[in-house]
């Protein structure tokens, strides 16, 4: 990893927002996010006690795509009806796989929910990964495929290699990168881990 680029970076960006993510502008940027509210909806609709109603958990899975201002507004409807038109077993087994990985075995519940959502190639980074950024958005990531892409590139991470088909062993590698990058720059630029990849987005 390239740590040196990532320093020029941090420096190009603060010196543009002093404050990081604290700055006026990117208070701005901000607001159309609606992170909190979404950390907040994921906390409360998501956690382990109310796994028991499953098909509420799938309606409050569709609730938070449709809200999420990270989803592609060409996938979001995809989502919803073909969520919707599942059968009760499959809507079973896809929050069974929102709750492994969440609160269980978290690399069986990624496979699980690539293998339900492909079945109609809805089996895509974004849909996977939206509810573990909310839920947990110091520790799990977003992986948006652009700015995936360049990341690797630009940071030269060269043990790992992007496909557009989900795979646990990526996320994971990724993830401890994002997570490392995180602690070599000032943490105004990471008040969360969707934050931060925003700003190798703006940046990179």
């Amino acid at each position: 990893m390239n740590i040196n680029k990532l320093k020029i970076l941090e420096k190009e960006f603060l010196g543009r927002y002093p404050e990081g993510f604290d700055s006026p502008e990117m208070i701005e940027v901000g607001k159309k996010h609606k992170m909190n509210k979404m950390v907040e909806f994921a906390q409360e609709h998501f956690s382990p006690e109310k796994f028991d109603k499953p098909d509420v958990i799938v309606q409050d899975m569709i609730a938070m795509v449709t809200k999420s201002s990270m989803v592609s507004l060409f996938e979001k409807p995809k989502y919803r009806d073909y969520v919707k038109m599942m059968e009760f077993g499959q809507k079973d087994f896809l929050a069974a796989s929102l709750y492994e990985f969440l609160h269980g075995n978290q690399e069986n519940g990624f496979n699980m929910m690539v293998e339900i959502l492909d079945q109609i190639k809805l089996a895509k980074w974004t849909l996977i990964t939206v509810f573990g950024v909310y839920y947990y958005p110091q520790k799990e990531i977003f992986v948006k495929p652009t700015t995936t892409k360049n990341a690797i590139e630009f940071f030269e991470l060269d043990d790992i290699v992007y496909k557009p088909k989900p795979s646990y062993e990526f996320y994971k590698k990724y993830k401890a990168y994002i997570n490392q990058m995180k602690k070599q720059v000032d943490r105004s630029l990471s008040p969360n881990n969707a934050a931060f990849t925003g700003f190798l987005m703006f940046s990179m």
